[in-house]
């Protein structure tokens, strides 16, 4: 559930892929890390980009953008990795998401989001809780606990296992 602010809204950390705004439930974000150097493991889905060191522990990373069939870009200064936690098993799966870059978060009222559309974005829409609007545009705010498979989720599992 979202985190709730005193004005009764919820807060979303929203970011970018390609021309797309998303945005994420600011409860499942633990932090934004600038891009660093990330190790390959090997047998993984080409949108598992590998593993980092966060403070000690391995944490896999997914290419957002390869997760939802965009194409790969290079790179930028504002390409960054949000940490989530997911739940799996009965467990808190750490991860990152590679994205193009982090924009703000953002209060969101209930009645600001709509129900996801049938068809016209780039993702499933399985994995999209709604749709917001901030100022004149529209926000995909994604259902970070259904955008991973439980193949997935188990897969960055033993990937944290391997690297550590």
């Amino acid at each position: 559930m979202a985190e709730q602010s005193a004005s009764g809204a919820s807060q979303y950390l929203n970011f970018t892929l390609g021309k797309e705004v998303f945005a994420l439930d600011i409860a499942s974000v633990r932090e934004v890390l600038e891009l660093t150097d990330i190790t390959k493991v090997p047998r993984t889905p080409e949108f598992m980009r590998g593993v980092i060191n966060l403070r000690g522990h391995a944490v896999p990373v997914m290419d957002m953008r390869l997760k939802f069939g965009m194409p790969a870009t290079p790179d930028t200064v504002d390409t960054c990795i949000i940490i989530v936690e997911v739940d799996f098993e009965g467990d808190r799966v750490i991860m990152g998401g590679l994205v193009d870059s982090v924009r703000e978060v953002f209060d969101l009222a209930a009645g600001q989001i709509e129900a996801a559309p049938r068809m016209g974005t780039c993702i499933s829409t399985e994995y999209i809780k709604g749709i917001g609007k901030q100022d004149e545009s529209f926000v995909i705010i994604l259902d970070i606990a259904k955008v991973f498979s439980a193949a997935e989720l188990a897969l960055a599992k033993e990937a944290q296992k391997d690297a550590a």
